[in-house]
């Protein structure tokens, strides 16, 4: 194919800096649009980001030669160029015909710079396409005109809608293959109308399009639709209001990245403006302290700022010394946001492994990081048909609304108001993979009503009355290992020395505590949960305490680890191999787990995670309770 080549493409590798100079000159001041390319399976996504590229001279020409020989060598449009290979490139997307990943690709037109990320139309793949949407203006929404609105088609609308996207395209693709019948057009556009009322979506802009054809895509009408009368893809795209410009008009927020510290004489807080506008005089607030202080400058790598505004990255200094460090947020001192330590939030699943109720995730929003749990969802909604369904957990690709706790307050907003201070990532504290994206919806009541008490005596007052440096000694090992027996021996060995402690054991606590409690996976969770918070509040009380529970998972060991003060946790790993503890089976509970009586135990039909780097180990083969008794001890001391 050789006519109506791009011509500005074609420039010689001694031209490029020329080149770069001079569209920094050009174009620096254009806005920038990112916006994603959605639908099922098959309606064209990839090819119309393979048009826009080619229509906007975005394409070298080493890169269209390749194009026209993967065309005639992989194609789908016999020896016509692909469109869809430009952005396809995976080779395992060639090979099923299918986007796989998110790919993003920029162009750029006389009027604006755009992002566009192309997501897969799975459902397999619907925590990619969650991705690519999550910092996008505007969702163009694909339908084959041949096939109509689809459930994949109902799916991406409603997860668009989710994240937050206000401005939807509809673009009904493929009119060549249907005669561009307007009657085919309507109809699509009246069932996509229905659906769309029925989720919440206020407005959409619907195009009749071919990809391949190249109609409606670029500024000129296309003669092959003379009944309609809007705008082309291109112009709607350059016309339509970017979020940062809506950003800009609401209150000032500015997550704080780091403490610039260069020298002794300044001290200013880096971020990058989220909302609204800030200037020299401004008073702000910072989050979760509540201080205040006018600003004294905006600093720039270029100089001082008499304004900065929503999209700006800036260093602020402030008239008066306050503390603020990564994770505060400066806010707009007369408008600022909500603190709050309990949540409503929508989760969408995107690991392998289910959510574990109870379990310590870190949650990351913005710059804060904080420690958090889910509990049990409210409901999951079956995205195909709307419906809230009952769930105890959520999947790969679920979408659910539960509760989320956090270890301290963090300053927020619901993301409807605010992506910035109102979506967050959930991490696996153990594997450091996102299991989850979230959205804030609002904060629970009892979150604003239930305070921390301050009391006079302190944590360190009450382990100086004891003379000792509280501690957590933290036993896990297998069932019949000797935890309990090892745990027994220390503490009459530390009675001894007339240190103060207590003994949390496994079998006690389920009769009273945790009375509540079976032995599945999440109650095994909520289990060591409670256990730690008991714990905790013993340290506070100044006591050393000794606890003896399987805690086969090394997620809940470090969630305690987390509730306490640094190096008052510490890990005793009672190593005893399975057949060594099978074959003691006091309780004769391994017996009942061979023969199916007893579910969900430990190093049969359930996991045992031994601890990675426990402070003390002992192995109970080579020592008697005593002689381990004896060694964690000298391990562990002095305690003061």
């Amino acid at each position: 194919m050789t006519e109506q080549k791009p011509d500005a493409i074609y420039r010689t590798d001694a031209l490029i800096a020329e080149d770069i100079d001079a569209y920094l000159e050009t174009h620096q001041h254009k806005t920038m649009l990112r916006f994603i390319t959605c639908g099922s399976v098959d309606d064209g996504k990839s090819t119309l980001i393979g048009r826009l590229l080619y229509d906007s001279k975005m394409i070298f020409e080493d890169q269209l030669e390749a194009l026209s020989n993967d065309s005639k060598r992989v194609g789908t449009q016999g020896q016509e160029i692909d469109f869809a290979l430009l952005v396809d490139g995976l080779a395992a997307e060639r090979e099923q015909g299918i986007t796989i990943d998110v790919a993003y690709r920029f162009f750029n037109t006389e009027k604006r710079k755009f992002i566009v990320a192309d997501c897969p139309g799975h459902e397999q793949y619907t925590r990619n396409m969650v991705t690519g949407a999550s910092t996008a203006d505007l969702a163009v929404i694909l339908v084959d005109a041949r096939k109509g609105v689809l459930v994949q088609t109902r799916r991406h609308s409603y997860l668009c809608h989710l994240i937050g996207i206000k401005n939807i395209v509809l673009a009904v693709n493929k009119m060549d293959l249907v005669d561009y019948d307007q009657a085919t057009f309507d109809k699509i556009v009246a069932d996509y109308a229905s659906f769309a009322e029925e989720i919440g979506i206020e407005s959409f802009t619907a195009l009749p399009i071919s990809g391949f054809k190249g109609d409606n895509i670029t500024v000129a009408p296309s003669e092959n639709t003379p009944w309609y009368d809007g705008p082309s893809l291109i112009e709607h795209l350059e016309s339509v209001e970017v979020l940062s410009s809506v950003a800009a008009d609401r209150p000032f927020r500015m997550p704080v990245q780091w403490v610039n510290r260069p020298n002794l004489d300044f001290r200013g807080f880096s971020g990058l403006i989220a909302t609204g506008s800030v200037k020299p005089g401004d008073a702000i607030r910072v989050l979760p302290s509540g201080k205040t202080s006018p600003v004294k400058s905006i600093v720039t790598y270029d100089g001082d700022l008499e304004e900065a505004m929503a999209g700006q990255s800036v260093t602020i200094t402030l008239e008066d010394e306050i503390d603020c460090s990564r994770g505060d947020v400066i806010c707009v001192a007369g408008n600022p946001p909500e603190t709050a330590d309990q949540f409503e939030s929508t989760l969408v699943w995107l690991n392998d492994e289910d959510m574990h109720v109870g379990r310590g995730y870190w949650l990351k929003l913005g710059t804060q990081t904080v420690s958090a749990t889910v509990q049990q969802p409210k409901y999951r909604v079956d995205v195909n048909t709307m419906e809230e369904l009952a769930a105890k957990t959520l999947s790969l690709n679920d979408i659910g609304v539960a509760e989320v706790y956090t270890d301290r307050p963090i300053v927020f907003e619901p993301y409807e108001d605010n992506r910035t201070l109102g979506g967050f990532v959930l991490i696996d504290k153990i594997t450091n993979a996102t299991v989850a994206a979230g959205m804030l919806n609002f904060s629970l009541r009892r979150s604003q009503n239930v305070h921390w008490q301050a009391t006079d005596i302190s944590r360190r007052h009450h382990a100086e009355m004891k003379n000792q440096t509280p501690r957590v000694l933290w036993f896990t090992g297998l069932s019949g290992s000797g935890k309990s027996t090892i745990a027994n021996e220390v503490e009459k060995k530390l009675a001894l020395m007339n240190r103060h402690t207590f003994l949390l054991d496994g079998d006690n606590v389920r009769h009273g505590l945790n009375k509540d409690l079976g032995f599945t996976e999440a109650d095994r969770i909520e289990n060591i949960r409670r256990v730690g918070e008991v714990a905790r509040l013993m340290t506070d009380a100044g006591l050393i305490v000794l606890t003896a529970f399987i805690s086969p998972f090394r997620a809940e060991r470090q969630m305690v680890r987390d509730m306490l003060e640094d190096h008052e946790f510490i890990e005793i790993f009672v190593d005893t191999p399975l057949e060594v503890a099978e074959a003691r089976d006091v309780k004769g509970l391994y017996k009942k787990a061979r023969e199916g009586k007893l579910k969900n135990f430990t190093g049969i039909d359930s996991p045992y995670e031994p601890p990675q780097d426990p402070e003390i180990t002992v192995n109970t083969v080579e020592m008697t309770p005593e002689e381990a008794a004896d060694h964690i001890i000298q391990q562990i001391l002095p305690l003061k």
